[in-house]
């Protein structure tokens, strides 16, 4: 006979046989004792969650509250179901030949585990971090055994297995108090390179939300085919980043039209060598004859 057949079939006479043997006061204490349990669970979860996130992080916080509340539930469950009368150990082992035949196809489900794991003690990123993670990048609003779970800014939910934060590279663009703003900047071939420089380093001070250390950079990075290329490098918090971009390309755009500085569209220049004769111009006439 099928082992796994014979084990389910006991099963299930142990677990309808005890229906006619109920006590009403029994099933009531095992009601109460569940329900208090569940409720006590959640709190001491709660709790552990704020106060492991004050200490640690919200991440470890987090994690160790949902750990907590699945351990707690399941022996509240088998307690609950041992007080009715089941017979637990035949549950049990039901469940745990399920559980082997569960195991192997769920490998991958075990590899996010152990991924998981492994980015606890890291602590690569924490809960509301920006993070970057191939081409998506999000606020991390979760972080779970399996998998953690982001808001992009046009806000798209996308989860990520934890397998796949192991194995790929990963940017967290909120690590650090601070940021640096990196500009790209053309002028025209006619324009004094260091007049320019000054007047973008006085940009930069006249920010307010700029930061005066680390401070303002401006890098003559190429003689490009249609400008001069700079590099301005700024530096802001990190909640202000996309602000003080913003207001950065306002005010070079306002300051160069002042300062009559050109920022030159892609052209081409034909030269054919100084001592060819000049190319010969043709005005044609597009006009039909009447």
């Amino acid at each position: 006979m099928n082992p796994l057949a014979a084990t389910t079939s006991a099963a299930k006479t142990n677990y309808f046989s005890f229906l006619t043997k109920l006590d009403p006061i029994v099933l009531l204490k095992s009601v109460i004792i569940l329900v208090v349990g569940i409720v006590v669970v959640v709190w001491v979860g709660k709790v552990i969650k704020k106060q492991l996130g004050k200490h640690y992080s919200p991440h470890v916080g987090l994690l160790t509250s949902r750990f907590f509340t699945y351990t707690a539930f399941t022996v509240i469950i088998i307690s609950f179901l041992k007080s009715l009368g089941f017979e637990v150990s035949a549950l049990l082992g039901t469940a745990g030949i399920i559980g082997i035949a569960i195991g192997f196809a769920s490998q991958t489900s075990v590899s996010n585990i152990i991924s998981g794991l492994f980015l606890i003690g890291e602590r690569p990123f924490e809960l509301n971090d920006i993070v970057s993670i191939g081409d998506v990048t999000g606020v991390v609003m979760s972080i779970d055994l399996l998998s953690i779970k982001l808001r992009t800014f046009d806000n798209r939910f996308v989860r990520v297995p934890n397998e796949m934060l192991i194995k790929s590279p990963l940017t967290n663009v909120t690590r650090f108090p601070i940021r640096r703003i990196d500009l790209q900047i053309g002028v025209a071939y006619k324009e004094n390179i260091k007049r320019v420089k000054e007047v973008l380093l006085e940009i930069a001070k006249s920010e307010p939300d700029c930061l005066n250390y680390p401070e303002p950079m401006v890098v003559f990075n190429d003689f490009g085919s249609s400008s001069l290329d700079l590099l301005f490098y700024v530096w802001s918090t990190k909640e202000n980043w996309v602000k003080v971009k913003n207001q950065l390309m306002d005010s070079i755009k306002e300051r160069f039209d002042k300062e009559g500085i050109e920022l030159p569209f892609p052209h081409i220049s034909v030269y054919t060598g100084s001592v060819t004769e000049p190319m010969p111009i043709r005005l044609v006439n597009n006009e039909k004859e009447s």
